[in-house]
């Protein structure tokens, strides 16, 4: 069918309309014609012949069968076409199908977006009047752990030139009981320079042990090498175990504290009068062009401060091995080394979602 057909037909149905219901039936009598026009051009296609053309083969057309799905628009009414053997498998609405495949979709979406069962109900009947209930949507969501788990398991890329590693505390529902579980991850960047989910995983609590199994999965899926290790937070330097963690399955990979989350822990000890002062002090220090010009204004930095804030030089010092990561690499490239901003935009996702649900 060509446009001009289409615009003359839709311009002939408009006519009549004079209210939004109007609008509404329209729509639904045009898809009702434009599917069964599509299912007819498979059937012509199946059987090898357009209808009213001599037959080939044994097999021809053999009538229709009613069927009612359920779309956007609420209950539609389609008239199916058939053939007499049986054969005859339509792809536009399969067998068995009920509604349409884009209303899957938006469950989805909407499921994404933080909506719980019965609002994504409410949501379908007061903008399309369809009657979708609550167990068809938890079908709909179930549908996607086998596809979740196969993306889980996906093969990777054999080596990522920055991974960063984080890990996120969510309210989880378990039983009849709220609990607190630990979401870990990892982004990395490929080397076309694009970021790349390469997995979540939930546990209990946070700790060295479950990131060795982390690690350990990632290598299992492919990746054989990372050039740096990117922690996001400082507090990974409280799991001792950690570094070891990622060592024994990459024993060449550098890890780098994140710079930002570096700072911001040594600027809880400052009062405001002396913000401003103690951040271009830090500020020497990681933004300097080499280690040793990194450490002078380290010296430099503790003779002035240590006698108000002690513990920032100490931690500094205490958490060397992993800052001084980013004076191996050109300038051009230390900023994405030490800033996190990639995994604390998808942390930022996760805890949109999960505040909209309340719990999981």
């Amino acid at each position: 069918m060509d446009e001009a057909t289409i615009k003359s037909m839709a311009a002939e149905l408009a006519k009549g309309l004079k209210t939004p219901e109007d609008l509404n039936q329209m729509t639904a009598v045009f898809k009702k014609f434009m599917i069964e026009t599509a299912l007819n051009t498979e059937l012509s296609d199946h059987l090898g012949y357009e209808k009213h053309q001599s037959r080939k083969g044994s097999n021809s057309r053999n009538g229709f069968s009613s069927k009612t799905i359920t779309t956007q628009d609420g209950q539609l009414a389609l008239d199916i076409p058939r053939d007499r053997e049986g054969s005859f498998e339509p792809q536009i609405i399969k067998k068995h199908q009920t509604r349409i495949t884009s209303m899957d979709d938006q469950i989805l979406s909407l499921y994404a977006k933080g909506m719980t069962n019965r609002e994504i109900v409410a949501f379908f009947k007061e903008m399309y009047d369809a009657d979708v209930s609550a167990s068809l949507i938890s079908k709909v969501t179930d549908a996607v752990i086998e596809q979740v788990t196969e993306w889980q398991n996906r093969a990777l890329d054999s080596l990522y030139p920055v991974v960063y590693l984080d890990c996120i505390v969510v309210k989880v529902r378990q039983h009849s009981n709220v609990i607190n579980k630990s979401v870990y991850l990892a982004l990395g960047i490929n080397m076309d320079g694009q970021k790349e989910l390469l997995g979540m995983w939930i546990a209990q609590t946070e700790g060295a042990k479950f990131w060795l199994s982390v690690m350990t999965e990632l290598k299992n899926r492919g990746v054989q090498d990372i050039l740096v290790a990117c922690l996001a937070k400082q507090r990974f330097s409280g799991l001792k175990g950690f570094p070891d963690a990622i060592a024994s399955v990459y024993p060449h990979t550098d890890i780098q504290l994140c710079i930002v989350h570096v700072v911001r822990n040594s600027l809880r000890f400052v009062s405001w009068k002396d913000y401003k002062a103690v951040t271009s002090g830090l500020k020497a220090i990681y933004q300097a062009s080499t280690e040793e010009n990194a450490l002078k204004s380290l010296d430099i930095f503790c003779d002035q401060w240590n006698h108000q804030y002690p513990k920032i030089g100490e931690s500094w010092r205490a958490n060397w091995e992993n800052i001084r990561t980013i004076f191996s690499y050109p300038a051009e490239i230390r900023h994405a080394i030490y800033t996190t901003n990639a995994i604390e935009s998808l942390n930022s996702v996760i805890r949109h979602s999960t505040k909209k649900r309340k719990i999981f």
